[in-house]
């Protein structure tokens, strides 16, 4: 009997028998090329970013059908000047919050207001629409950590962690109520998974990141899966001594880079209370872009054997531009043969 993507993902998270493990690439830049799109196209028009899903779906078996495109979506909405190319990544102008005192001047950006956010929020609709229950939708927010980060800078951010925590503490309260807003208006707009992307995360120290982090982390899966959605964690980057804590989050789906071992966070997440469900991890340059169809299928088959029957097939982050269409279709292929060896 055919299965949906969405009974996939069900089954595959409760150790259940599927027909392959489901594909959940992060596929961006890549897709927007892919179908002839310029980037800005995809960064600002939800027509565009919705078709490209689409076609990912359809041409390489993607198992979801994702809404994250770049960091700032909210960070434009709370006053951010960011350049958009026409066709590069886009470019935070200057900080918003460039002292302590401009925190006083933030308002909370209406999710509804005909901005970035919404322009999000008509993705989930449009893919409602065309999917309905078939393909898990997945709408994205960020982490608190990481939305301070877009606002502030890189450099006074990690700064205020020793100079200014208490401030700092005050910001990420203020970004976490609108992050847990946005994640419920898209929700209600169908989406079956709410991403949080806490990139910022993986470069702080562990004692960091269980303060400055994990709690708001931790606020936002929880009303996440209060409105019956379920959350996906993806720090970018060298997780390793973090990944018992991320487990804490309450994440249902946890990504891990490439620089992770992955046979170790599987035994971690297994062995958890709350027995996240793993996701990863092979390295999306060295194998997916720069690799032989042989080593992706090789790549793709040993994360399987790693990862356990609730593992789900990704490369560590996002399919890079130029991947070649063979190394992707040997990743699928890996995980259909992978299932046939099985039973």
């Amino acid at each position: 009997m055919t299965i949906t993507s969405l009974q996939r993902l069900h089954l595959r998270m409760q150790g259940k028998p599927v027909d392959h493990a489901p594909n959940f690439d992060i596929i961006m830049a890549y897709g927007a090329h892919y179908i002839g799109a310029t980037m800005r196209s995809y960064l600002l028009d939800y027509r565009t970013l919705v078709q490209m899903n689409l076609a990912m779906i359809e041409d390489f078996h993607l198992d979801i059908a994702q809404t994250l495109s770049d960091p700032f979506r909210e960070s434009v909405d709370w006053g951010l000047e960011v350049e958009f190319p026409e066709d590069g990544l886009p470019k935070r102008l200057r900080p918003l919050l460039e002292s302590p005192d401009d925190l006083q001047k933030l308002k909370p950006p209406l999710s509804t207001a005909g901005g970035r956010m919404n322009d999000r929020l008509e993705a989930v609709r449009l893919l409602k629409e065309q999917l309905g229950d078939t393909v898990p939708i997945m709408g994205w927010v960020e982490g608190a950590l990481a939305e301070a980060n877009d606002l502030r800078g890189d450099s006074a951010l990690l700064m205020d962690l020793y100079d200014r925590p208490e401030w700092l503490c005050e910001v990420l309260e203020l970004l976490t109520e609108t992050e847990i807003a946005f994640a419920r208006i898209q929700i209600e707009a169908g989406a079956h998974i709410i991403g949080l992307g806490d990139a910022i995360a993986s470069t702080v120290s562990p004692k960091m990141y269980k303060t400055f982090a994990l709690p708001y982390e931790q606020r936002i899966f929880a009303a996440i899966k209060s409105m019956g959605a379920l959350g996906r964690l993806h720090i970018c980057g060298n997780t390793s001594k973090i990944v018992p804590f991320m487990a804490d989050s309450g994440a249902d789906i946890i990504d891990v880079d490439w620089m992770v071992d992955y046979g170790m966070a599987a035994k971690v997440f297994a062995e958890h209370p709350n027995h996240p469900v793993l996701c990863g991890n092979f390295d999306p340059v060295r194998i997916m872009l720069q690799g032989t169809p042989e080593e992706v299928y090789a790549a793709t088959w040993q994360n399987l054997l790693a990862g356990g029957n609730r593992c789900i097939s990704a490369t560590g982050c996002e399919i890079p531009l130029d991947t070649p269409v063979e190394n992707i279709h040997a990743q699928n292929r890996a995980l259909n043969d992978f299932e046939l060896q099985k039973n």
